[in-house]
């Protein structure tokens, strides 16, 4: 079992940046492959971004390329999201989630946090 709880989320301008966290119970933490999703209100949930146990293999959505990046700290069973250039649609409530496989991937993902809400201001 793993528990994911998200934090970082606020309102910021377009522009700005926000970095999100999320923390992680379990010993085991370095077997999972992690990720981040988001969901806007009347919207499909979107897959934002992905890291590999190791940390040493990332994706990313084509939404987000080149804006945002996560990474690991496999010591202290955290995972990050820093996000960029935000803009307004990339308004949404951000979830963490974590996947019973060492290697990243886009589905399959177990285990989901609480999520955080990210409000960008035009």
């Amino acid at each position: 079992q793993v528990q994911l709880v998200e934090s970082g989320g606020g309102l910021v301008q377009a522009g700005g940046s926000l970095r999100l966290s999320c923390a992680a119970s379990g010993r085991t933490f370095s077997s999972y492959a992690m990720g981040w999703f988001r969901q806007a209100p009347g919207k499909e949930r979107e897959f934002v971004a992905a890291i590999s146990w190791s940390g040493g293999s990332a994706y990313y959505g084509d939404s987000v390329k080149g804006r945002f990046t996560i990474s690991r700290d496999n010591a202290k069973n955290t995972v990050y999201l820093q996000m960029n250039s935000l803009k307004p649609e990339d308004t949404a409530v951000y979830y963490c989630a974590a996947r019973s496989s060492p290697v990243a991937g886009i589905i399959d993902y177990d285990y989901w946090g609480q999520g955080t809400q990210v409000a960008v201001s035009s």
